[in-house]
C-alpha cells in the first residue's frame, strides 16, 4: 500500500506525535509499505529529506511548532502521489488540508487522535477567550471535525469514552494503542556514564521525559522532592515553555539540590537517561497514553503515574508500577513505595512494553488501511 501520513506535528518539533509519525512510517516501510510524510514546513536549516512539506509559519503562542499557512488548501502533491489512503495525525491545520484533498480526489482517510486539544487551548490560542468558553468552541470543532474521516483511531479505551461522552460521533472507531520500538528501548550500559555527567551517583533517581509543558504537572513531582531525603533525586529531561517557571519554583522550594534539569536529551543519548534511572514518575493527566512512560518501562523501568486517563489501563498497582492521587502527600506515599519495590516490578514493566509494541501497532495498522480502503471502493461499484 502507499499511505500518505499528514501530520500536524513533526521534527523539529519534540512531542508524541512526531515520535510516532516517524516509528510508524519506518515500521510500516519495514513491511513492504511505501509510506510519505506531509508536514508543516520548520524551514531550510531542519527541512528532513524525503518529506513532503506546506508552507507554515512559527507558532508564535506555543515555541517549537509550526502553523501552516491556509492558502493551497489542497495538497494537489499528494494527490499526485496516488496514495491507497492518507492517515491524518491530529487534528488542527494540516487534518483540514488532509480532509479537503480526501473530499475532491475520492482518497479515503483514517485518522489518529491522541490530544484532548480542548483542555489546553486557554494556554496556546492566539486567541484570548475565557477558558471555559474556549473549551466548549473547541469540543464543538471537535464534534464536526472527527466525524469526517472514513475511521478514527484512539490510543485507549478511556479517550474512546470521552469523545463519545462528547458527543463525537465518527463513522468508526478503533482503538489502537501508540506503538514503543521496544527493539531500540533497551536497557543500556551506559547509564552510569549519565549518573556520573549530572552528580547522580550513589543517588536513587526518579526519571520523568518529555515536553515541559504545563499540563505534564511537573511542579507536583517538584515540590514533593522536600519529602524526601538528599540521597534522592528528580531528573528532568525536556524543554518547554513551563521550564523557567519550574526552575524557579525548585529555588522557591528549596530543592535543587534534589531536582536535576537535563534540558533537551537528544535521541542517541535518551535511552541511556532511561537507564540511568531507577523509577519514571509523571503526575500529568493529560496523556492519552504516554509514549515516555512506555519507552522508560521498555528499558526495564517501572512507572509511577498520575491516576487518570489512559494510566488507568497501562498501569497496574503492584505489577509495573503504581497509581497515586495528585495530591502531594500520596504521591509521595506512592513514590516510596516504587523505590522499594523497583526488583519486583520490572518484569512487569517490560511485559507492559511489549504488549504495546510498535510491531503490534503496525499490523493493527495494516488490517484497519485495507478494510477502510476496501470499503471505499465498494462504495465506488
Amino acid at each position: 500500500m502507499r499511505i500518505a501520513i499528514v501530520t500536524d506535528s513533526y521534527f523539529p518539533t519534540r512531542d508524541g506525535v512526531a515520535t510516532q509519525v516517524l516509528t510508524t512510517k519506518q515500521c510500516l516501510d519495514r513491511m513492504g509499505h511505501e509510506v510519505l510524510i506531509v508536514a508543516p514546513d520548520p524551514g531550510e536549516k531542519d527541512r528532513e529529506e524525503g518529506i513532503m512539506y506546506v508552507p507554515a509559519k512559527p507558532f508564535k503562542s506555543y515555541e517549537g511548532y509550526f502553523l501552516p499557512t491556509f492558502r493551497h488548501n489542497e495538497l494537489k502533491d499528494v494527490e499526485a502521489w496516488k496514495p491507497d489512503l492518507i492517515h491524518l495525525h491530529g487534528c488542527t491545520v494540516m487534518t483540514l488540508k488532509g480532509l479537503v484533498t480526501s473530499h475532491f480526489s475520492g482518497i479515503p482517510t483514517v485518522q489518529t487522535f491522541v490530544t484532548m486539544v480542548n483542555e489546553v487551548a486557554y494556554q496556546y490560542s492566539p486567541i484570548k477567550l475565557p477558558p471555559n468558553l474556549l473549551n466548549r468552541l473547541v469540543q464543538i470543532y471537535l464534534r464536526q471535525e472527527l466525524k469526517r474521516p472514513n475511521a478514527l483511531i484512539v490510543p485507549t479505551p478511556p479517550i474512546a469514552r470521552e469523545l463519545l461522552e462528547m458527543g463525537v460521533k465518527p463513522k468508526r472507531m478503533e482503538i489502537i494503542p501508540v506503538g514503543v520500538d521496544v527493539d531500540r528501548f533497551k536497557r543500556d550500559d551506559r547509564g552510569n556514564e549519565i549518573r556520573e555527567r549530572h552528580g547522580l551517583v550513589g543517588k536513587k533517581v526518579l526519571i520523568t521525559v518529555g515536553r515541559l509543558s504545563f499540563e505534564k504537572k511537573v511542579d507536583l513531582l517538584i515540590k514533593c522532592m522536600k519529602y524526601f531525603e538528599d540521597d534522592t533525586v528528580l531528573l528532568v529531561c525536556g524543554k518547554g515553555p513551563a521550564g523557567d517557571e519550574w526552575r524557579q519554583l525548585a529555588v522557591d522550594e528549596g530543592v535543587t539540590d534534589r531536582v536535576v534539569f537535563a534540558g533537551f536529551v537528544s535521541d542517541d543519548d535518551i535511552v541511556s537517561y532511561y537507564s540511568c534511572a531507577d523509577i519514571f514518575v509523571t503526575a500529568s493527566k493529560f496523556e492519552t497514553q504516554g509514549l515516555t512512560t512506555l519507552e522508560a518501562m521498555a528499558c526495564g523501568i517501572p512507572a509511577i503515574c498520575a491516576n487518570g486517563r489512559a494510566f488507568t489501563d497501562v498501569i497496574k498497582d503492584g505489577v509495573n508500577g503504581y497509581l497515586f492521587e495528585t495530591e502531594e502527600e500520596d504521591c509521595v506515599r506512592v513514590i516510596r513505595k516504587g523505590l522499594e519495590n523497583i526488583e519486583s516490578l520490572r518484569e512487569g514493566a517490560l511485559a507492559t512494553a511489549q504488549e504495546y509494541s510498535i510491531q503490534n501497532t503496525a499490523i493493527a495498522l495494516e488490517k484497519l488501511y485495507q478494510e477502510v480502503i476496501e470499503a471505499k471502493r465498494n462504495q465506488k461499484d
